[in-house]
């Protein structure tokens, strides 16, 4: 008599799954597979043996879709800004250096108890001088990471890998007016690619930099320009990692991103930040009004904001000087205008770190 009762749920009760637990579980295990899937073309990538192009179908794509990434990285963020006590920095720190291969020893603050918690971890600074500018060339890596992808910009296409392409206009958006970019306007009968080139003889190039998440995250200005115009497109945040930017076309065009746009001394310039997973956060240091990865968003929706009607010289930014910043890791692409001379010192897949030369006249 004294024993207590065991009350039991009925067994279809117990086993009655919802449709957003099976949308969670199919699509975060396929994004497991994926993850599979692209360490083996990496290590096809190591041995020098080329990868064939293998696009994702529609329903491939709209599967990795339901995966509630900016809800993860959303949590992923308040988790990352959780105070560690002192004692468990160190060791969870030690594992994140170890993991992705951190070098510490270029960091302002090498003392792994200075850093409070994830957040500050990641948005380390550099010690003064480690990462010399280059004053010889007119372009520099405006951080650290792998280059992708580069070349000319053809037929309003640009590739995000070999092989793998986007369109330029999805991209970037619709061509702001010319009271904002402050040089001419091609007729609008024109292709979108040649509406950007606004001086004759010059062509569109372009340079995609990967940014892993053992990299440092802050990214600096490529060059002397002057940034009259943002553009915020909510969206996706998909991994951006080289394995799935080669299975989905298009998906910096998917993902969320924050689109830089002004001009240099031989025209059009655009610095585009790219949202991924876990980088929720993108951070541009003389734009407070900027805040990703809100709850709610329209898709295919963007905003604006002009630097001209509130400053009316836009944004001045020297070669080398602090933009913004990740709070993990992604991707920059940059699109840009200048003469047909222009070369690239580089090649598909090499390391780079801030401040070596992208390429020059």
């Amino acid at each position: 008599t004294d024993r207590k009762k065991l009350h039991t749920a009925p067994v279809g009760q117990v086993f009655r799954l919802r449709p957003f637990h099976v949308l969670v579980a199919t699509g975060g295990g396929y994004a497991g597979y994926r993850k599979y899937e692209d360490y083996k073309l990496e290590q096809l990538e190591k041995r020098g043996i080329e990868v064939p192009v293998k696009l994702a179908s529609e329903w491939e794509v709209a599967l990795y879709k339901s995966v509630p990434t900016r809800l993860l990285s959303r949590a992923w963020g308040r988790l990352n800004q959780v105070e560690l006590p002192t004692w468990l920095r160190k060791p969870v720190y030690s594992l994140y250096i170890w993991t992705f291969g951190v070098n510490m020893k270029e960091a302002a603050v090498e003392d792994l108890h200075h850093y409070r918690n994830l957040s500050e971890f990641f948005r380390r600074k550099l010690k003064p001088q480690v990462r010399p500018v280059c004053c010889m060339h007119s372009v520099i890596s405006p951080s650290d990471g792998k280059i992708l992808n580069f070349g000319q910009v053809k037929n309003c296409e640009v590739e995000q890998v070999k092989g793998v392409t986007y369109s330029l206009e999805s991209f970037l958006g619709p061509h702001i007016s010319t009271e904002e970019m402050h040089f001419s306007q091609a007729p609008p009968g024109n292709s979108f690619q040649q509406q950007l080139v606004t001086k004759e003889g010059n062509e569109l190039y372009h340079c995609v930099i990967y940014l892993a998440p053992g990299d440092y995250h802050c990214f600096h200005s490529p060059t002397d320009w002057t940034v009259s115009h943002r553009r915020h497109f909510p969206g996706s945040l998909m991994s951006v990692n080289p394995g799935v930017a080669r299975w989905i076309k298009e998906l910096f065009c998917h993902n969320e991103r924050v689109v830089l746009t002004g001009g240099w001394k031989h025209g059009f310039f655009s610095l585009t930040a790219v949202g991924a997973t876990n980088v929720g956060s993108i951070r541009i240091y003389f734009d407070q009004d900027l805040h990703t990865n809100s709850p709610s968003y329209s898709k295919g929706s963007y905003n604006d904001f002009s630097f001209i009607s509130n400053n009316k010289e836009g944004i001045p930014m020297r070669k080398g000087e602090h933009l913004g910043e990740f709070n993990l890791g992604s991707t920059i692409v940059l699109i840009f205008e200048a003469p047909k001379d222009f070369k690239f010192n580089l090649k598909a897949g090499q390391k780079i770190r801030f401040g070596e030369a992208l390429g020059s006249l």
